[in-house]
């Protein structure tokens, strides 16, 4: 099957694309290389596709390009059979002009959506974000919650679902848009909590948290996002359908923060700095609606997926520690 990845030299888009080539597939990644974390961790990405390609009896072809760019996104679409669209301006905190979420996030799913019109595809597949639930009325958030996002970023991906949605009943394209839940794991980028944990432990560091540590998450280990992917490319389920995908679970980032500790430098103290009142108190995904259309099963609890970042993290160090470090 052919696949188009946008966003495919990403943290989940990169573990998409290596994954699907694994599996036999052809895959083309679109990606801008977008400077926002550094590009070397996209690099790292790549040659995990490509690395999968030599391994395996699927292909990776890499486009440089921006999903702004129409022409360039209709010639990719009309010549596969699925899109998976990860491509996204990211940030909740970013000091970004919101007409730029607006241009990436929206206007670029507005051309996938255009030359996926009229066309044969067998699937899209729009990555949406619990950022579109804001703050919480009720926990868990099952897919009725109200969205009244409270980022320029949330606000993009809610008008992106939404348009894709749109999309589905006016002209009978099969689109499910998926609203992931914070995930994590290998190669994730650079400025998570996680990865801040992790890299600070490492160095005998002690984790600095940001506020007191009380807001929860619902963190999602990466090969989740992965298996749903891979359900959706070959089962024709759930179409024009919007679901959540996270864990099922929740925790505090003072306890996230704990859990790395104590897994890596039981010795160290924690501290606390000046939070973000952008960050959503708590989010908490029901994901009853994901395991009902497709079957969708949490794999990792938060610590099994912690202890597994740590032992990757440990194996990968003398390249990843400078991406997360800045260095």
């Amino acid at each position: 099957m052919d696949v188009l990845v946008t966003g495919g030299a990403g943290f989940i888009g990169g573990h998409l694309a290596e994954r699907f080539v694994r599996d036999g597939h052809d895959v083309v990644v679109l990606d801008n290389f977008d400077p926002y974390y550094d590009v070397r961790l996209k690099e790292h990405n790549v040659e995990a596709g490509r690395a999968a390609a030599a391994d395996g009896d699927g292909s990776y072809r890499l486009v440089e390009g921006d999903v702004r760019d129409a022409e360039l996104v209709a010639e990719l679409v009309t010549s596969t059979d699925v899109v998976s669209h990860h491509a996204a301006q990211a940030g909740v905190r970013a000091d970004i002009d919101p007409r730029k979420y607006h241009e990436v996030n929206v206007d670029g799913t507005l051309n996938v959506l255009d030359a996926a019109r009229g066309t044969d595809l067998r699937r899209v597949v729009l990555a949406s974000s619990s950022s579109v639930y804001g703050t919480a009325q009720y926990l868990p958030y099952d897919e009725a919650h109200p969205t009244k996002p409270v980022s320029p970023y949330g606000a993009s991906k809610l008008a992106a679902e939404r348009y894709g949605m749109v999309y589905a009943d006016r002209y009978n394209l099969p689109i499910v848009a998926l609203r992931y839940f914070t995930v994590y794991g290998p190669r994730m980028r650079p400025g998570m909590a996680i990865s801040n944990f992790v890299s600070r432990c490492a160095n005998g560091e002690p984790p600095e948290i940001y506020g007191d540590g009380s807001k929860t998450r619902d963190f999602t280990f990466v090969e989740d996002i992965v298996s749903v992917n891979r359900t959706l490319l070959e089962s024709d389920a759930a179409d024009g359908e919007t679901m959540n995908v996270g864990s099922g679970g929740t925790i505090s980032i003072e306890e996230l923060a704990e859990t790395v500790r104590d897994a890596m430098a039981p010795e160290l103290d924690l501290i606390y700095t000046t939070g973000y009142d952008i960050d959503a108190e708590h989010t908490h995904a029901s994901v009853e609606k994901a395991g009902e259309l497709l079957g969708y099963e949490p794999t990792r609890t938060i610590e099994e997926g912690v202890a597994e970042f740590v032992e990757w993290y440990r194996e990968n160090q003398e390249w990843y520690e400078p991406l997360v470090r800045g260095e």
